[in-house]
């Protein structure tokens, strides 16, 4: 398996993407492209779990860590997720260090934590329990969203939780948290996001954003500001951008028009 976990700890800068289209042509062909790290959505897609094993699995075979994000802290969407494959879990709304602890617990057997035990594709359907359990002790991957003023206030004893392996911000929500809504320039939106990151170095837990636009000088911004998990776009927009970019180039350059 793609040990996430441990080039999360050596401090690599990992790029991934977002997948919210349900074809496993798609998660192909954006593992194939050479992401360290695809995320499925289950939070604001219209996947389903047996969608998002088959998603999974392609990931997985591509040689690259699939990650889900998923609709809620909710321990079974967690325990089904991580039975079907997932190397690990992106968990919104994280806000308090109880609910870190939660998200822990949902990922972890007894006496780590508390998710049932069940013999499903991540077990090799039972010929692989043992190995899959001194992996899943090792390598499975938690991070949790910071989209809520309420974590920026406990960041610290969020972020200094065994098991919580970085930190994913959500601006958009986060900002709206703050009573300004959408504007990532306003100093004190600044002010936290440096906050956020300032923390996750002190207590070696990386983190990063989603640049939602497939802008390359953007992600390379998000990396000279010393974030190190950052989401490159998602499936949807950077089909829509192709498309968009394409045929504008055309239509401007006049390619095709009579005399």
């Amino acid at each position: 398996m793609v040990c996430l976990k441990e080039r999360l700890r050596n401090g690599e800068v990992l790029v991934g993407s977002w997948i919210t289209l349900a074809h496993p042509a798609i998660a192909e062909i954006m593992a194939r492209a050479g992401f360290d790290w695809l995320t499925i959505d289950l939070e604001h897609s219209v996947i389903t779990i047996r969608e998002a094993e088959e998603l999974i699995r392609v990931i997985e075979l591509c040689g690259v860590a699939p990650l889900v994000r998923v609709s809620a802290n909710d321990p079974v969407q967690i325990k089904r997720v991580m039975d079907a494959g997932a190397h690990g879990v992106i968990v919104p709304m994280v806000n308090t260090p109880g609910e870190a602890a939660d998200a822990v617990a949902a990922v972890q057997y007894p006496p780590a934590g508390r998710r049932g035990v069940g013999l499903a594709r991540a077990q090799g359907y039972g010929t692989g329990f043992r190995p899959y359990l001194e992996w899943l002790r090792a390598d499975a991957v938690v991070i949790v969203q910071v989209e809520h003023v309420d974590a920026v206030n406990c960041l610290e004893d969020i972020l200094s939780l065994p098991g919580v392996d970085g930190y994913f911000i959500g601006p958009y929500d986060l900002s709206a948290s703050m009573g300004l809504a959408g504007e990532f320039d306003h100093p004190e939106m600044v002010g936290v996001l440096e906050r956020i990151k300032r923390a996750g170095e002190d207590f070696g837990k990386p983190g990063g954003l989603h640049v939602v636009e497939p802008d390359t000088s953007r992600l390379e911004e998000c990396i000279n500001q010393g974030f190190r998990f950052i989401a490159y776009s998602l499936d949807t927009r950077m089909l829509d951008n192709a498309c968009r970019t394409g045929l504008l180039a055309v239509r401007e350059s006049g390619a095709g028009r009579e005399g």
